[in-house]
């Protein structure tokens, strides 16, 4: 594992630095991989900064603590990344060719703490309406004369569902089901 300990507005001393080094190499423990993680530890004014962040297979890890010490920022902000590998390990165990549709897996204690973890992530609503057969420039039309930001129709020409969206810069974008 390739960790790096970045000093910034104070003094860098051996004691930090390994002891945030320990418990960065007890989350590689939790890892079924190598990764590298980057620790950023600073000091403005009364606030103790620790910024870990880790990559794990192409995926970034990232969390931030800010506290009125320095060992107790670390604790902190290790906690969370310690929250977020295991989540990430999860979503990596579930998408793996041993889950085949259908098969029940057994749910361990550890499972239970990560079903735990992910119920604090926002769900999702579901909206049902129905799409109205229009073309794109009446569709246009209606998003226009709406306060909304996107408009579902069935398009009349193709008989697919499309999606009329307002851009950051203006425009419109349609969005339209590829074959």
């Amino acid at each position: 594992m390739d960790i790096t300990v970045t000093f910034r507005h104070m003094e860098p001393t051996e004691s930090l630095k390994t002891y945030a080094e320990e418990k960065v190499s007890k989350i590689n423990k939790i890892l079924d991989s190598p990764s590298e993680a980057h620790i950023v530890l600073g000091v403005e004014k009364f606030r103790h900064i620790a910024d870990v962040t880790f990559n794990v297979n192409g995926a970034r890890i990232k969390a931030v603590e800010e506290t009125g010490d320095m060992y107790s920022a670390i604790d902190r902000v290790m906690d969370k990344i310690e929250t977020q590998v295991k989540r990430h390990r999860s979503k990596i165990r579930k998408r793996t060719p041993g889950n085949i549709k259908g098969e029940e897996t057994l749910v361990s204690e550890e499972s239970e703490e990560e079903i735990r973890l992910n119920a604090e992530e926002p769900s999702i609503e579901v909206e049902k309406l129905v799409a109205k057969p229009m073309d794109p420039e009446e569709a246009a039309m209606q998003l226009e004369i709406s306060q909304q930001d996107f408009l579902v129709f069935r398009n009349s020409r193709s008989k697919e569902i499309n999606v009329l969206y307002k851009r950051g810069d203006g425009n419109l974008g349609l969005i339209e089901p590829s074959n």
